[in-house]
């Protein structure tokens, strides 16, 4: 037996004992993993955060002064882009909540004005059909009666539930002193990892040139190629999609607002901030942003509503055939029914965030394993021609 064959055994068994163990001691090793994961957290955030306004970063780097190169500005350059970035985030955030929320809360203001004389009109209109039943008319009438909504002080009701529901809460904060330490837990991830993506943008050449020379030093060049190549496919794939999804999703947000200031349909501003925000979601999301516009446009007008959602339907088959293949395309290269089934695995495993990198980590492994096959093939097929 050579060496290389030892080694290879040694490492089997080293394998099929840490499998064991794992097996026995299995909640022991979910504690430890658990524990783990908790403590590189922020990290994981942040590398997250750091990948996603790399893009943005780029962008800015390209156009900052793209003809000079004096001393300042190659200095400046990098740390005025990562504010910009992050500036910028900070923006679109508040301009979407100052357009979301105000409309949201006039709209359930509208809705608690009209559900009494609402319900005051299906009243009378289901007594005047029971006209016809004189008994069951009068019995009807004096049940309702004693439920009569127009006797009823909504204002004083909604603002008891909201004491009360306050009143709740306050007593839970208060009694469970727990959610104030994951509170300040979560607030401190948050910091933590906006901290470290900041690093790793302003190092981030830096830490390139350390890992190729990890892999030069430690590394064969096949293992290499392997290893780059699975990383590019995944950054590109990862790129073109959230690239794509944000154009998209601004251009059917504005379309949204444009069309809906055409036909005259309330909260405009909102339905189309909303729903463009929600379409960074594939499939699902614009339809879940549809949603939530149609009941708040319902609380004005039930008609208007009705044409809102034609309106939508119409825009969203304007979308899915012509503006998603000419701004995402084939960049992602995944078949549609791939990509319901990762939107659907990776919300059931991660919710949001499962549905938003589910689909480009499938179309990664699809292209990986489709270039591998069709290596494979052509391997195949070179005896044959000789």
């Amino acid at each position: 037996m050579n060496r290389k064959e030892l080694k290879k055994y040694i490492s089997f068994a080293i394998l099929a004992v840490a499998v064991c163990w794992i097996v026995q001691n299995f909640r022991l090793f979910e504690n430890l993993i658990s524990v783990a994961m908790g403590a590189v957290f922020p990290l994981i955030m942040g590398t997250v955060i750091a990948y996603i306004f790399n893009i943005v970063l780029n962008f800015f780097e390209k156009h900052y002064f793209p003809k000079k190169n004096t001393e300042f500005i190659n200095r400046s350059r990098r740390p005025v882009c990562i504010v910009l970035s992050f500036l910028s985030a900070i923006v679109i955030i508040v301009i979407v909540l100052t357009i979301v929320i105000p409309e949201i809360i006039s709209a359930f203001k509208l809705l608690t004005d009209k559900i009494p004389p609402v319900l005051n009109d299906w009243k009378d209109s289901f007594l005047r059909k029971l006209s016809e039943y004189p008994e069951i008319q009068k019995e009807a009438k004096e049940l309702l009666n004693e439920f009569d909504m127009t006797s009823l002080d909504w204002a004083t009701i909604t603002q008891k539930a909201a004491d009360v529901i306050q009143g709740g809460i306050m007593g839970i904060i208060s009694s469970a002193v727990g959610i104030v330490g994951t509170v300040a837990v979560t607030v401190t991830n948050i910091v933590l990892a906006v901290i470290f993506a900041v690093y790793l943008l302003a190092r981030k050449d830096k830490l390139l040139k350390d890992i190729n020379r990890i892999q030069k030093t430690y590394g064969n060049n096949e293992l290499n190629k392997k290893i780059n190549r699975i990383f590019a496919t995944a950054n590109e794939t990862f790129r073109n999609f959230f690239v794509g999804q944000f154009i998209e999703a601004i251009l059917l947000g504005c379309l949204c607002f444009i069309g809906m200031l055409i036909l005259r349909l309330p909260y405009a501003g909102m339905s189309g901030a909303l729903i463009g925000v929600t379409a960074l979601i594939p499939i699902v999301g614009a339809f879940l942003g549809a949603g939530i516009s149609a009941f708040i446009i319902f609380t004005e007008n039930p008609m208007q509503a009705f044409v809102f959602l034609v309106f939508l339907i119409i825009l969203q088959q304007l979308e899915g055939n012509v503006i998603y293949p000419k701004v995402v395309g084939n960049t992602v290269g995944l078949p549609g029914i791939w990509v319901l089934a990762a939107i659907t695995v990776g919300g059931g495993l991660w919710g949001i965030a499962g549905m938003l990198i589910g689909v480009p980590l499938t179309a990664t492994i699809y292209k990986l394993c489709f270039e591998n096959l069709e290596k494979r093939e052509r391997n195949i097929r070179k005896p044959q021609h000789n």
